[in-house]
């Protein structure tokens, strides 16, 4: 068996590994058993059609303290709410005032109703 080497160590979304999964699947012909897991998986819940245009939108927003891991993140869930966006951010240690928060969830809202 081959040994396995990490090239980068960056954070993806759900869309991202779709599209790179598509790039694999293209270039050898088919996918490897857990990767055609993963695409199954992944094609019941990726819905957005243009998840880079949202992340774009976030990054443009320019709150202090929010990652682009942050933002994958967002983008995998879609807080529709201050309360599903709180809940989803306890989970790393960041603060972000409620301002902030509602630019992000208007973001989002914003981006679905146009979806």
């Amino acid at each position: 068996m081959a040994e396995t080497q990490i090239i980068s160590d960056t954070p993806i979304n759900t869309y991202q590994l779709k599209k790179e999964l598509e790039k694999i699947k293209k270039r050898d012909g088919e996918l490897n058993f857990r990767a055609n897991r993963t695409e199954e998986h992944i094609s019941q819940i990726a819905t957005l059609k243009n998840a880079d245009e949202l992340f774009d939108k976030l990054m443009k927003l320019n709150i202090p303290r929010l990652k682009e891991q942050h933002i994958h993140k967002i983008i995998d869930i879609n807080p529709t709410t201050l309360n599903e966006l709180k809940s989803l951010l306890q989970g790393y240690t960041i603060t972000i005032n409620n301002d902030s928060m509602k630019k992000i969830v208007d973001a989002v809202n914003e981006f679905l109703e146009k979806k």
